[in-house]
């Protein structure tokens, strides 16, 4: 059974408590939004995941998109949804009030992502694309292009999406195809005509909206090789007419529907562009710096998607370890009317649940961190805040969307586990999870590219400045905390997790400037290890928040005892693979690359 109420009062206390001295301190340009008014927002967000998209979950997965005379067609109840979502204001949550936004902190908006991807993650895609594409036209391209198609697009009327792929090439962009000739100089700064195909483009096609805005990554006819010689487009379904609607087609077609292992309800379209109209995006042949900026910001919204993934299938876990009586517990019997206890009493079934639940506790307060960087990096005053704040972003983004997609992976395998032969039957609803968030590990660059990015470019950037960012608040904890009357043995731990992330950052830049190949060997570990490390400085502080609140005497005697002890079971069972994780990058990649391929 798909089984999720939104988990607020942990958001809330992430977004309130956790992270009130995080470094970024207040930022005037968000005072407005209070406590009291951003938990009403949370509120509001929970009733349209709950009440309206969660129900549309597994239906919308059973039927899938359709594709009927070259028109995309979603599950039933999509488009209603849809329009009550635009209507209501939620595609225009975090984006700037000049375009029509509600300019909310990103803080804010990150955690009613997360309720979007729990209740259903096919559909998050339809928003989550738009938003992305209409950061790279903010920041790119000209004043027409954004007055022409920002407003729309932030309002949720027409949609984005991001044209990368092509059949021939995935990751490596260098070798694609699509052509962009130049046409005639108009009043949109000179357009193009597009022409190639394009493969796994999510959202590529709907009947949610009135109009779709492709951003496309092409060659223009004098382009140098390699990823240096591409540029970016924005290219509509239909062309604009004078007043704005959607006018005539503009060569964009649907070749297929690509059938997928999951996300059955987002339609991901391969797409053939014939002399389709295009804009600059940006300056020619500097493509992918503008592309990048969309893909960074959905780098980290995948990351979410990975957290509100292992949300459903630990609440539904949760459920069925209540209901389902097998067995009798260890300790003596715990329902003595029945004939068997809750398979929620045995060791094994908790050792799940509190992976599962330490997983998305852990990785909610990162991302709540991360997002807090990303509000100070928008609308920080002070220079020095604003550069610690993109460090930190740069640091961490790669870290947030491969562990958090690796760990929501994970957890919905458990909620299979827990559910047993249950879990692998359709009915139980537990292995769509498995199916949906796959994709997450893949896609907006696979999780392995990710940690590249970390030890190829983040680690050493700036003779290491970006580490310090996060090096820097983490030693000061320990130092202040290691002699804690009720956590020293704790903090203590963590300090050997935090000693291993240094001693392997050490390694690996000894050994990587030797030999690159050593450094990405290293690189899945390491990203990884700064992972767990980063909730273990969440957990830590969240556990001292919590022991001030109880003696304070609060009322939520529940929520703050239930905060230490996920702290203290992360501190015992999880954070224990920094250690192995330090053993292997120790090891160097002589038994990883000693085989001949031939040998394979």
């Amino acid at each position: 059974m798909q089984v999720y109420e939104a988990p607020l009062r942990d958001m809330k206390f992430v977004l309130n408590e956790l992270h009130a001295d995080d470094g970024f301190g207040n930022l005037e340009a968000l005072a407005e939004f209070t406590p009291d008014l951003t938990d009403a927002i949370l509120e509001e967000a929970a009733k349209v995941a709950q009440e309206v998209l969660l129900p549309l979950n597994r239906s919308g997965d059973i039927e899938g998109c359709t594709l009927e005379n070259g028109v995309v067609r979603t599950p039933k109840g999509f488009k209603d949804a849809y329009d009550l979502f635009r209507e209501g204001g939620w595609c225009a949550l975090a984006s700037d009030p000049e375009w029509g936004g509600q300019g909310l902190p990103e803080a804010v908006n990150k955690l009613t992502e997360e309720m979007i991807c729990s209740s259903n993650l096919s559909f998050s895609l339809y928003p989550g694309l738009t938003h992305g594409a209409t950061t790279a036209i903010e920041g790119y391209a000209t004043d027409e292009l954004k007055q022409a198609y920002l407003p729309k697009m932030v309002s949720g009327e027409w949609s984005g999406t991001m044209c990368l792929t092509e059949p021939h090439c995935g990751t490596d962009l260098g070798m694609l195809r699509t052509k962009a000739v130049p046409q005639d100089a108009d009043d949109l700064g000179g357009s193009f005509k597009i022409s190639g195909a394009k493969i796994f483009i999510s959202a590529g096609d709907h009947d949610l909206t009135d109009n779709i805005v492709h951003l496309v990554l092409a060659r223009l006819p004098d382009a140098p090789p390699g990823v240096k010689g591409i540029s970016l487009f924005l290219v509509p379904k239909y062309l604009p007419k004078d007043d704005g609607t959607p006018g005539p087609s503009n060569g964009v077609s649907v070749a297929a529907i690509e059938h997928k292992m999951g996300l059955k309800a987002s339609a991901t379209c391969q797409l053939n562009f014939d002399e389709s109209i295009g804009w600059l995006v940006g300056k020619p042949n500097k493509g992918m710096e503008a592309m990048f900026t969309m893909m960074n910001t959905e780098r980290v919204s995948v990351g979410i998607q990975g957290l509100g993934v292992g949300e459903v299938a630990y609440q539904s876990a949760v459920w069925y370890a209540k209901d389902r009586v097998q067995g009798r517990s260890l300790s003596g019997v715990k329902n003595p009317s029945g004939p068997a206890d809750p398979i929620i009493v045995h060791p094994d079934v908790r050792r799940m649940l509190m992976t599962m639940r330490a997983y998305n506790e852990g990785s909610r307060a990162v991302g709540a961190w991360v997002a807090r960087a990303l509000d100070a990096e928008k609308h920080s005053t002070d220079p020095e805040v604003k550069k610690r704040a993109e460090d930190f972003i740069a640091l961490m983004t790669p870290v947030v969307k491969a562990l958090f997609t690796d760990l929501g992976y994970e957890s919905a395998n458990l909620a299979v586990q827990v559910y047993g032969g249950h879990g692998f039957i359709a009915e139980s609803g537990v292995e769509q999870f498995v199916r949906d968030g796959r994709i997450a590990m893949i896609y907006e660059g696979t999780n392995g590219i990710q940690a590249l990015d970390l030890v190829g470019r983040k680690m050493g950037a700036h003779m290491g400045r970006y580490l310090r960012s996060f090096f820097h608040p983490v030693a000061a904890f320990i130092e202040e905390h290691k002699g804690d009357e009720d956590f020293g043995k704790m903090v203590e731990g963590f300090e050997k997790a935090f000693g291993a992330l240094q001693l392997s950052t050490g390694t690996i830049a000894q050994k990587g400037m030797k030999d690159p190949e050593e450094a990405a060997a290293a690189a899945t570990d390491y990203l990884r290890l700064i992972g767990l490390v980063a909730m273990g400085y969440t957990f830590a502080k969240a556990a001292v928040i919590a022991r001030a609140r109880l003696a304070e005497g609060s009322e939520e005697v529940t929520f703050y005892r239930s905060k230490i002890t996920t702290a203290r079971f992360f501190f015992d069972r999880l954070l224990p693979q920094a250690t192995a994780a330090f053993l292997a990058i120790k090891s160097g990649k002589a038994s990883m690359m000693a085989m001949d391929a031939e040998a394979f």
